[in-house]
């Protein structure tokens, strides 16, 4: 190893898929040791939040479902959002 190994920029991995690669390895181990989903009303909770941040909604016309098929979880959020 010279000195200019040492002296190179080197390029860091994007932000975005670091975070993409610790909640798929979230997501994986939550599903390997539930029965029920725990995490349903915190993530419900967040979604919602930054959903607010653009567009005013209700809390009372936001549904929330969770169904499993097979190996696969579906998570369906119903807004119904306001008329302009």
């Amino acid at each position: 190893m010279s000195i200019f190994d040492f002296l190179k920029v080197r390029k860091k991995a994007p932000t975005a898929s670091i975070a993409k690669e610790r909640l798929q390895i979230i997501v994986a181990h939550e599903r390997g040791q539930r029965d029920e989903p725990d995490y349903l009303p915190a993530l419900q909770k967040e979604l919602v939040a930054v959903i607010s941040k653009y567009v005013k909604i209700d809390q009372e016309h936001v549904q929330v479902a969770l169904e499993n098929q097979g190996s696969c979880s579906i998570l369906e959020l119903n807004i119904t959002l306001p008329d302009r």
